[in-house]
């Protein structure tokens, strides 16, 4: 059975993006790109929703710094309102049950799987009992005013069990945590 990685970027306040600030906040930085052109996991295939497909795709399709990166990697995108042919290279269309597919593919797969944004899919999977990781890079900005997509709304109660943590450019804090989902709160 492969893992699956739950990967965001996030505000210190728990946003996903802000109206009018560049990508990465326009904080990301050396140490930061050269750890995602070598991560071990940085060609494994990846899932998304049909949201994060949109909005990814353009910057691809734009020439967005970082972003060419993804084009070789397998990409499954879940998506009901999507229409094939999907424009991205190596983007597969999945309209199946998410959660389903995903339980499927865990077993399948030669390779580890991760996310890329995708709110409500990754609360899904969470939900599901399917991830095995969940991993935050923080970016040392609060967006209380334009932020956008809260990351963690609409989540159950989550233990996360740190098991790595490392600091970029002297200001990005990565968090890789074991998630078990709660019941409730400890004690009840």
């Amino acid at each position: 059975m492969q893992n699956l990685t739950i990967d965001f970027i996030c505000s210190l306040d728990g946003y996903g993006a802000a109206e009018g600030w560049p990508g990465l906040w326009g904080m990301g930085g050396p140490e930061y790109f050269e750890w995602l052109a070598t991560a071990p996991d940085k060609d494994y295939p990846i899932l998304m929703g049909a949201t994060t497909y949109r909005l990814m795709s353009a910057f691809a399709a734009a020439g967005e710094e970082g972003i060419d990166v993804l084009d070789g990697i397998t990409k499954y995108v879940f998506s009901s309102t999507l229409d094939e042919p999907l424009t991205w290279a190596n983007s597969i269309l999945v309209r199946d049950d998410a959660v389903e597919f995903v339980r499927r593919l865990k077993e399948e797969s030669d390779r580890a799987l991760r996310t890329l944004g995708s709110l409500a899919l990754c609360r899904s999977l969470l939900n599901a009992g399917l991830v095995d990781r969940y991993r935050v890079v923080l970016f040392p900005v609060i967006t209380g005013a334009t932020g956008q997509d809260r990351i963690f709304d609409g989540y159950p109660d989550v233990r996360l069990d740190l098991i790595e943590s490392r600091t970029f450019d002297g200001r990005l804090q990565l968090l890789e945590y074991v998630p078990t989902v709660l019941e409730g709160p400890p004690g009840r």
